[in-house]
């Protein structure tokens, strides 16, 4: 959100006050609570800070950095021929890349290191894995789970729109590749009985 910043900075100004205003009158429990508040609330400035820097130059699909979310996740090494999740699945999890391959069966999609996948079935109704993840080497990949993943999503503008410029250009590419996996999305009734010669 981008309230998220200038609320953690007028915190920051309101502990410093408080903390002042606590001194000078000799109430030493709001001095206490708010010396316990402004470390976590310099802290979690620092936090959203360090994460619009790493994504703030975002400008292209193509310059994409998602290795910030490796600070977030833990790392797990795959051998080949390894099935992350199959189709199907329920979605818990968003993967990035960090070293190997990954093919997304269905979808025809062959994904490398640095990039991430599994973040499209946390924004559809579904809420079912739309093709297979399979390690075609030996691979190592980060696991975020979905409630760090959207808040980070929520956290930080840049960063949702790097996003969902991701799922554009995946449904994009799946589209183009495997157009009957979405032809009962896109055609109603009447669309269905004209392409199978039917009324």
């Amino acid at each position: 959100m981008k309230t998220m910043l200038p609320l953690r900075i007028a915190a920051i100004i309101s502990n410093l006050f408080f903390i002042a205003y606590s001194l000078l009158l000799s109430l030493w429990p709001m001095l206490f609570l708010d010396l316990i508040l402004l470390p976590f609330n310099l802290w979690r400035t620092a936090q959203i800070l360090r994460l619009r820097r790493r994504v703030a130059a975002t400008r292209s699909v193509d310059s994409l950095d998602f290795s910030v979310l490796k600070s977030y996740s833990r790392p797990r090494r795959m051998p080949a021929g390894t099935d992350i999740f199959c189709r199907g699945d329920t979605p818990d999890a968003l993967y990035f890349i960090d070293s190997g391959e990954i093919r997304l069966e269905e979808l025809d999609i062959t994904l490398g290191a640095g990039e991430i996948f599994g973040e499209i079935a946390f924004f559809t109704d579904a809420k079912a894995r739309t093709a297979t993840a399979r390690c075609t080497v030996d691979s190592q990949v980060h696991v975020v789970d979905e409630a760090t993943f959207l808040r980070l999503y929520f956290q930080d503008p840049a960063f949702g729109m790097a996003i969902m410029k991701t799922i554009t250009r995946r449904l994009v590419q799946s589209v183009e590749r495997r157009p009957d996996m979405f032809q009962h999305s896109f055609a109603g009734p009447g669309a269905a009985a004209v392409a199978t010669g039917t009324r």
